[in-house]
């Protein structure tokens, strides 16, 4: 049997929702993201500052589904038409830079002695955390935007490339039972999605008439899929953030060009409204604040590690966008792709029981990654504030060649 901290259970979600009250009330003056104030909260109720809360088993199994219903949202978001073409060649390429600069910087680091590891430092500096920015895009109005489309595809590929990486190289077991393993789980996956698309095909009418009443059974059909893929990728020995990625994806194809607003909204709500705070806010509570506040040297990696994330994820941005996106354009594209969390928590747990990296260095880029996903994505919105509006009207709704390279747009006087 499990033991249940009732306490520690009721205090956590009563920090989820002091944290959505506070975004509420601070978000008249900055729109500060929700997931830094539960992080923040986290660590406060946690048990390195007032020790009110403690992750048991129970609590630690919630966190667990929170981070499959993030990145089913992570995957749910890519809209493969919308991003096919050149939005996602640059993504992977821009990746690709981004990897090899990342590699390139933590092998200096590894070299100077202030890491253990040139890969898993190297594989958490070239992230994307765009299951984490979703909210804040939607809440902007780029969604439906075109930059919104070329940071979507650098979103999903700074995002599902190092899940990737987490499956095939930073796992213990060996590389190529990790491939033969992730290639059962496509095989399953895409089986799944054929049979997820055939039968929305026939049976759609049916479950929309469900949405409101008490059966629910589209969205009861769609949870069922996040945590059934999750399930699969862990008993195959794969990590559950390849999992629910992939049901996201999978449930886009399945309702592609079907009116799923209100069924959108339930999802999101159940999401967001509950697993997903635990995640962060445990995430928050397990943060190892002793290990930072107490060495010098790890507040300085911190620093340094906080600054490498946006030359990493932002050099791609601003080179290979100069045909697509004006100056400023570019900058907010390379701020919001160095905007970092949920993978460097996965990256930096792996490393530290792998005994690849120590806990000081752990510390400093969650750190580091807790601060980006506070200040980047404001300075992204500042940079297109006034800018979506315009981008909108310019989205044909048609024009396959939508998203076509255009002449770069003036600059604003």
């Amino acid at each position: 049997m499990i033991n249940i901290d009732e306490t520690s259970f009721f205090v956590i979600v009563g920090a989820a929702a002091l944290a959505s009250l506070f975004v509420l009330f601070i978000g008249r003056w900055i729109p500060m993201p929700v997931v830094v104030v539960e992080l923040i909260l986290g660590i406060i109720i946690g048990p390195q500052v007032l020790g009110i809360a403690e992750p048991d088993e129970f609590i630690a199994f919630f966190a667990e589904l929170g981070l499959g219903m993030l990145f089913f949202f992570a995957g749910f978001e890519i809209d493969f038409q919308r991003i096919r073409g050149r939005p996602l060649r640059l993504a992977a390429f821009g990746w690709a830079l981004s990897l090899a600069l990342a590699y390139g910087i933590g092998g200096v680091l590894a070299a100077a002695g202030i890491v253990l590891s040139l890969v898993y430092t190297g594989s958490a500096l070239a992230t994307t955390a765009i299951g984490t920015l979703l909210p804040i895009l939607r809440d902007a109005g780029e969604m439906r935007t075109r930059f919104g489309t070329y940071l979507l595809g650098a979103g999903a590929v700074g995002e599902f490339g190092p899940i990737l990486l987490i499956t095939l190289v930073l796992s213990s077991q060996s590389s190529l039972h990790n491939a033969a393993i992730l290639i059962a789980f496509v095989i399953l996956a895409v089986g799944t999605a054929v049979a997820a698309v055939r039968s929305i095909s026939s049976t759609w009418g049916l479950l929309e008439r469900t949405i409101e009443s008490s059966g629910q059974a589209a969205v009861r059909v769609a949870v069922l899929l996040v945590f059934g893929m999750v399930a699969l990728a862990g008993d195959l020995g794969l990590d559950i953030l390849l999992g629910g990625f992939v049901a996201g994806i999978i449930t886009r194809l399945a309702l592609q060009g079907r009116e799923v607003v209100v069924l959108e909204s339930k999802l999101t709500a159940l999401g967001y409204g509950f697993f997903i705070p635990f995640f962060f806010i445990v995430s928050g509570m397990r943060f190892d604040l002793d290990s930072l506040v107490e060495s010098p040297g790890a507040m300085a990696k911190m620093v340094l590690f906080f600054g490498l994330f946006l030359v990493v994820r932002g050099t791609p941005a601003l080179l290979l966008y100069r045909k697509d996106l004006d100056r400023r354009d570019r900058l907010a594209l390379g701020f919001f792709s160095a905007t970092q969390l949920p993978l460097v928590v996965a990256i930096t747990t792996i490393a530290v029981d792998a005994g690849e990296m120590r806990t000081s260095t752990s510390a400093a880029l969650v750190g580091a990654a807790i601060l980006s996903t506070l200040v980047f994505p404001l300075v992204g919105l500042r940079l297109r504030r006034g800018r979506a509006a315009a981008d909108l009207e310019e989205l044909p709704t048609d024009d396959p060649d939508a998203f076509a390279p255009r002449a770069p747009l003036p600059m604003p006087a």
